[in-house]
């Protein structure tokens, strides 16, 4: 929980704060106003979940615990990981590295979801 708060939490505040410089490091080309507040957007999200993760990093996760966190999760994971599986087998191979993390979140995230947590004593 913690490593994926800070992980969501550096990501959405580069693209809260930073939209305009990510969008020309990508593409080569300024945004258009609109992408750049897409960008914002998309950087309030991971930085909502991340704050999310962040605040049920001392609960215990996975079975019938929390399960509204572990599937948010899960499924933000997933769906991004098989996303970048897509863009970097189609040849952006720009997105390797976020690639492999996402999809480290996505198999650990399934892990918590689809078993039960022994509570430790």
């Amino acid at each position: 929980m913690t490593a994926s708060a800070l992980v969501l939490g550096a990501a959405g505040i580069v693209l809260s704060f930073l939209p305009d410089e990510i969008y020309l490091l990508i593409n080569h080309a300024p945004p258009s106003r609109l992408e750049a507040v897409v960008l914002q957007l998309l950087g309030a999200l991971y930085f909502a979940f991340a704050m999310t993760n962040w605040t049920a990093r001392a609960n215990l996760i996975g079975g019938i615990y929390a399960r509204p966190i572990a599937i948010g999760n899960f499924t933000h994971f997933t769906i991004a990981a098989l996303a970048l599986l897509k863009a970097y087998f189609s040849g952006l191979t720009i997105v390797l590295a976020p690639t492999v993390m996402y999809s480290i979140f996505a198999v650990a995230f399934g892990v918590i979801f689809f078993t039960h947590p022994v509570k430790e004593k």
